[in-house]
């Protein structure tokens, strides 16, 4: 047994000598909208029940004491990690490389979104395939582990279409899938690499039915478990038209991002997709591909 179920075990075992019954699950409620958007994008390309009465804040906070950040370093996976050039702007230490400065401006529109909301969880899609959610939520990860710091968990959460460990340039598995069907748990399926504070998530082996597996509840335990020991949790979903699993992973986060393609993705096709999260927090769109600034200047 891990340290983090040892530690969740201790704190429930702890509140029913004191309190000998079960409290109600903690509700969280939804967060007000907020605008981020990202113009003139030059990049190429169950809510846990409570632990036996315990708010589930304390027993994270408990669960975050246990495990330490030494200890999560120590049994988190070292990877060697040959990631791709191309989609990765800030592996490099080049900080004019082309579409830096806009995936910093979306840094900063978060963090000024954040004074007003709760906002770690960040969920990133799109209408369709190929639009670059992948990269924007990549990048994104990386340049929020810039600052120093900040602790960063990317999660490729596209069970259909994994792609991250690609672009990373590291193992696929273990990840999500294995953590979701209860085969690992949570420090097992993280790694780190060579940059400082970013943590990944993979997302696992091939599995089918995808969407009844994020639907499980498991992910959302995950996510609570591992919440105190980052500062931003960005997490890759599949598209969000025509598939579900976009929309059950966002109820289990703060706000959803939504990446439109220039030239290339249909208004009416986009509009589908952000009706997709009426009920959640949508934070904005992103628009990927744009070439000329002058273009998208009213």
């Amino acid at each position: 047994m891990s340290r983090i179920h040892e530690a969740l075990k201790r704190a429930e075992q702890e509140r029913a000598s004191t309190h000998g019954c079960v409290g109600e699950p903690n509700v969280v409620e939804p967060v007000p909208n907020a605008t981020v958007t990202a113009e003139d994008w030059t990049a190429a390309s169950t809510a846990i029940p409570t632990a036996v009465g315990r708010p589930f804040a304390t027993v994270a906070a408990s669960f975050a004491s246990e495990l330490g950040l030494d200890t999560l370093m120590s049994h988190c996976a070292p990877v060697q990690w040959n990631p791709d050039p191309a989609t990765m702007l800030f592996f490099n230490g080049n900080d004019g490389v082309r579409g830096a400065e806009e995936f910093r401006t979306l840094r900063s529109r978060l963090y000024h979104a954040r004074e007003k909301v709760t906002l770690k969880k960040v969920l990133v899609t799109s209408a369709l395939p190929k639009e670059g959610k992948s990269f924007m939520a990549l990048n994104l990860a990386q340049v929020m582990a810039q600052q120093h710091g900040r602790r960063v968990l990317l999660i490729d959460a596209d069970l259909r279409r994994p792609r991250l460990h690609q672009m990373l340039g590291t193992v696929p598995n273990p990840g999500l899938a294995e953590y979701l069907t209860g085969q690992d748990d949570e420090v097992t399926i993280m790694q780190r690499g060579p940059l400082e504070n970013l943590f990944f998530v993979p997302g696992g082996r091939k599995i089918e039915n995808p969407a009844e597996l994020v639907a499980n509840g498991r992910l959302k335990v995950l996510l609570q478990r591992v919440e105190p020991l980052f500062d931003w949790i960005i997490i890759d979903s599949p598209p969000a038209v025509s598939m579900s699993d976009a929309g059950i992973l966002a109820k289990s986060c703060d706000g959803v991002l939504i990446v439109v393609r220039s030239n290339k993705t249909p208004f009416d096709v986009a509009r589908k997709a952000r009706q997709e999260f009426a009920a959640q927090t949508l934070l904005g769109v992103v628009l990927n591909g744009a070439r000329d600034q002058a273009a998208y200047v009213r």
